[in-house]
């Protein structure tokens, strides 16, 4: 696969998930989370779809959960509005880079001389 057209591909997912997670999906447990990244496997066949959510752990286990249950509208959606014949399996993961980079910057701010 072309490396280009995979990049690509994972970028439209990336924005096409964002939408619908603002506007079609109505699961309470999902809450306000944002798509940060899609990793595309070399076949296409499967997306690790990294969110970020703002939010205690347990907030954010629940969210995962809300959107594992509409992986499959999801993924047909994927399918219909990118025009792929196949869509890949969706595999959502919490991206934790901005809670840890928060908290790097709050150590920072505790050490001496940073203000």
């Amino acid at each position: 696969m072309n490396k280009a057209r995979a990049e690509r591909i994972a970028l439209s997912i990336q924005q096409e998930l964002g939408a619908m997670l603002l506007r079609d999906v109505k699961d309470p447990r999902i809450g306000f989370v944002s798509v940060t990244h899609v990793e595309l496997s070399r076949d296409l066949s499967v997306a690790k779809v990294f969110v970020s959510h703002m939010g205690s752990a347990e907030e954010a286990e629940a969210s995962l959960a809300g959107l594992k249950s509409a992986t499959p509208f999801l993924r047909g959606e994927i399918a219909r509005r990118l025009h792929l014949r196949l869509a890949p399996q969706l595999d959502f993961r919490l991206d934790k880079s901005i809670v840890d980079s928060m908290h790097i910057q709050e150590i920072i701010k505790t050490l001496p001389g940073h203000e």
